[in-house]
């Protein structure tokens, strides 16, 4: 008996041992925890490990000053952490290297920065475990000493490179630098997170921990147009011709259950950060060139089409509408024709009246005037399908710079808002004091991102 009991118990250590997802982050003295009063259970790997709690392993193997480069002041490649990282079993792999070499002595040999992330990550894909592997943008660097860690070829030189490492390799990559662009005050020495900044990154690794994903989803193997595959700022793009208009459709590295979809309206690739991080929570971005229909009948048929086919190739029935200016006029237009195909809205400086739109000719075109004076009688702008977009029972997001110049806010956002709130629709508008027409968006979108995930039922817990 006591051999049997032994035995079961024995079994049930190992089935428990087997069960632990093993994580292992790899990285410099931001990993570490340096600066921080109790790094060992203070530095972002230890507060991840509470968050996923005992069925997890969360190994830290930062080394202060270490870089990505082989040549680099202090490669990472040489330390006895990378090799006891490689010991570790990994089945996840966090690597968070590159602010060490924006440093004036590693910049000679940033050439070779790519070729040694693909070496590095080659070498625990071989690993028995083959960990999933995610790479971690670099935080930002305040620094004025450009001798030092420099925030400018942090921008221009490391992260574009992670970026296309992160797609030629078929990678995660996070966005951790867009989180702390409007936080210098989480980083008392301009390079290091304190304890909030590194509690930010351990709930932004949970996440990416712990969402549920379809990893066979591939909704280009349902587009049926032959398509040209290029880079979305790391994620695979599919560009093709639909109906005669220019079609694209980014697909991140998996997909979120329900396969969510963002549809940018106009402006590709324009302050792409709030694209940029829902492409990493496992949403789609989509566009449909429909410049410049202005929202007309037209454009409206085009996108019904496009709708019809993303529909049938496996995105959610309920599409994210993302219009910046102009692309206001579209997505509205269109959402008050189909109010029950909408999740949510964001606007951003949004033209929401035709009769201000500048270019009469193309008016006239497009809607088949004589007069443009004619326009107001058609009733074709978003501002006079009010009751329309509200049947859609959708919440809306407008950002609105109060000084902008381009579209005049008390006659598009600010009276669309009071028409809105007036037959109980749901808008809310954040406010941009002392800002004119553009940038469009924030450097940091997590207000967005944030509002979207909410929307569509995908903000993590």
């Amino acid at each position: 008996m006591k051999l049997i009991i032994g035995i079961l118990l024995g079994l049930t250590v190992g089935i428990s041992v087997k069960a632990q997802t093993r994580i292992t982050c790899i990285g410099a003295s931001i990993t570490y925890g340096a600066t921080l009063a109790e790094p060992a259970t203070q530095s972002y790997p230890a507060q991840l490990q509470r968050l996923l709690g005992n069925n997890y392993v969360v190994s830290n193997f930062g080394v202060s000053s270490a870089t990505m480069l082989r040549k680099g002041d202090l490669s990472y490649w040489s330390t006895s952490a990378y090799q006891q990282a490689l010991k570790s079993r990994p089945d996840v792999v966090f690597i968070d290297l590159g602010g060490n070499d924006s440093k004036l002595v590693n910049r000679v040999h940033l050439n070779e920065y790519g070729q040694d992330y693909k070496d590095m990550i080659r070498a625990f894909a071989q690993l028995p475990s083959h960990p999933r592997m995610v790479l971690l943008l670099p935080i930002p660097a305040f620094l004025a000493d450009t001798n030092q860690i420099y925030d400018k070829v942090i921008v221009n030189d490391i992260i574009p490179r992670i970026r296309q490492v992160a797609y030629d390799t078929r990678l995660e990559v996070i966005d951790m630098h867009s989180m702390f662009v409007n936080h210098e005050n989480w980083m008392p020495d301009k390079i290091h997170p304190d304890l909030q900044g590194a509690t930010i990154t351990a709930k932004r690794l949970y996440d990416v921990i712990v969402q549920p994903k379809d990893t066979t989803f591939n909704v280009f193997n349902n587009i049926k147009q032959p398509y040209k595959t290029s880079s979305f700022y790391g994620y695979p793009c599919a560009q093709f011709n639909f109906d005669g208009r220019d079609a694209k459709v980014v697909k991140p590295k998996w997909a979120a259950k329900g396969h969510p979809w963002v549809w940018r309206a106009r402006f590709w690739g324009h302050e792409p950060q709030t694209d940029i991080a829902l492409l990493e929570r496992g949403f789609h971005i989509v566009y449909c060139d429909v410049a410049e229909l202005l929202g007309n009948n037209e454009a409206i048929g085009y996108w019904n089409n496009f709708y019809t086919m993303l529909n049938h190739a496996g995105l959610a029935k309920k599409a994210v509408l993302e219009g910046m200016s102009r692309g206001g006029i579209y997505i509205y237009n269109w959402a008050a024709a189909n109010p029950h195909k909408v999740a949510c809205v964001y606007a951003d400086n949004a033209l929401l009246d035709l009769k201000y739109w500048p270019d009469s000719a193309t008016l006239k075109q497009d809607f088949h005037l004589n007069e443009v004076s004619q326009l107001a009688a058609l009733k074709a702008s978003p501002i006079d399908k009010v009751p329309q977009i509200v049947a859609g029972g959708y919440p809306m997001l407008h950002l609105l710079a109060d000084d902008d110049e381009a579209v005049d806010p008390s006659k598009n956002t600010l009276l669309f808002e009071q028409k809105v709130k007036a037959l109980g629709g749901t808008i809310t508008v954040m406010h941009k004091p002392g800002f004119k027409h553009h940038p469009h968006s924030f450097p940091n979108p997590a207000p967005i991102v944030d509002f979207i995930l909410q929307a569509t039922g995908y903000q993590a817990n």
